[in-house]
């Protein structure tokens, strides 16, 4: 056990690069900033307090960092979880009629069929019916908004917009590595000579606080099974794992599906009485960690998720402080970063998704259905672009030759 132990470390340590630190980072303020408020609403549409809200935080960011850490080490690659954003938003609007207990319930009821989903390798068997090219488009359509959020503030913050997108371009040529680093460094430097960040509410605010867990027995009702566990599992399964397993796929990695999925899980039901209601494998974070920017060789980008998974962890811990300081960044900066990050992902999906003749047709509807951000039965737009692009190549090249293209 020492010996690999050692082994570990000295790999790490040949491993590491500041690139995938930066990558690391990005990916959980990206993350946290976008979609972290939504599990503070969640909590308190349950009725739960500030100090529950905290524990709900607590909970799914470290179940995220766990399971990140420990899968990307395990199989040296980039894999990277998240929790539920869609899920959240699904408690805020439709689980007000149950109590917290009862939601809890739910929460582990959904972490275990989730687990069983995929652990018996059911989840992985359907999944290994979608072309890539409807995969490649389907994510190129999740990451659209984040590219067009990246220059939509150019009318009102136009010299912040245009220093990082300079910033991006010129380090694009001559470091690509450090490309998104610098698009960030030159944000950082506008915004300290336009507003300096000691003088903003946010860190007025600024004390070190740490999280303490919080735990709620679990209640099981049938309503609370059909009204949010039954909902929770189709909408992280749909809307989220999938998306997640196209992610590393398009990006040449051939994840374990079938264990990274049950162990989501498994942690999920594990932490459920702390407020983790819903983990599942990232997509648009997770890209950040799996391009080029995080490191050339792609067998050194899980050093990139290692980092967004302990970045995680002291998010979880210290979310009171934490939240502090990346509420002290512009909105307008944060989405800057995140559209530059994912503009490589972003060109190379679209060209995977395109290049078939055959599957273009079928790809292109995945990609605008995706990219609409359609929500129809609660379930996203990254379910319903693959479900209506696959209707359509089954429709357009039904028992056609293989020779004969599409017209």
């Amino acid at each position: 056990m020492r010996l690999f132990f050692q082994g570990l470390g000295s790999q790490l340590r040949a491993d590491v690069s500041l690139s995938a630190l930066v990558a690391g980072f990005v990916t959980v303020l990206v993350g946290f900033t976008s979609t972290g408020v939504i599990v503070f609403e969640a909590a308190r549409a349950l009725g739960g307090n500030t100090a529950v809200s905290a524990s709900w935080l607590l909970a799914v960011c470290v179940g995220s960092g766990i399971t990140t850490i420990g899968l990307s080490l395990w199989k040296r690659m980039p894999i990277a979880t998240a929790w539920c954003t869609p899920g959240a938003a699904m408690l805020i609007t439709n689980a007000s009629g149950a109590t917290l207990a009862e939601a809890t319930g739910a929460f582990l009821v959904s972490g275990v069929l989730i687990a069983l989903a995929g652990f018996t390798g059911l989840f992985e068997r359907v999944l290994n019916h979608l072309p890539l090219s409807l995969a490649s488009a389907m994510l190129a359509g999740v990451l659209l908004r984040f590219g067009l959020g990246a220059f939509a503030p150019l009318e009102d913050h136009f010299v912040l917009v245009i220093s990082m997108f300079a910033a991006y371009i010129f380090f694009r040529r001559v470091r690509p590595r450090f490309a998104v680093l610098a698009a960030f460094a030159a944000g950082l430097a506008v915004v300290f000579f336009q507003t300096p960040l000691e003088k903003t509410a946010a860190l007025s605010a600024f004390s070190f606080v740490v999280t303490k867990p919080v735990f709620i027995a679990p209640d099981f009702s049938i309503s609370a099974f059909f009204g949010i566990a039954l909902p929770l599992f189709a909408v992280t399964m749909g809307s989220q794992n999938v998306p997640g397993v196209a992610v590393m796929r398009a990006h040449g990695y051939a994840p374990p599906v079938s264990a990274a999925v049950g162990w989501t899980g498994a942690f999920n039901a594990l932490l459920a009485p702390f407020g983790a209601f819903g983990l599942n494998l990232a997509a648009i974070t997770a890209a950040i960690c799996m391009g080029s920017e995080a490191h050339e060789d792609p067998r050194r980008r899980y050093i990139a998720t290692c980092a967004a998974g302990l970045f995680y962890i002291l998010l979880g811990l210290f979310g009171a402080t934490i939240s502090a300081l990346f509420a002290a960044f512009p909105k307008e900066l944060v989405f800057t970063l995140a559209g530059l990050a994912l503009l490589n992902t972003i060109g190379n999906g679209l060209h995977v998704a395109l290049s078939a003749e055959r599957e273009r047709e079928a790809a292109l509807v995945t990609f605008l259905v995706t990219g609409s951000g359609l929500t129809l039965l609660g379930v996203g737009s990254a379910f319903w672009g693959l479900a209506l692009g696959a209707l359509t190549g089954v429709v357009l090249n039904y028992r056609r030759p293989r020779t004969e293209a599409p017209r």
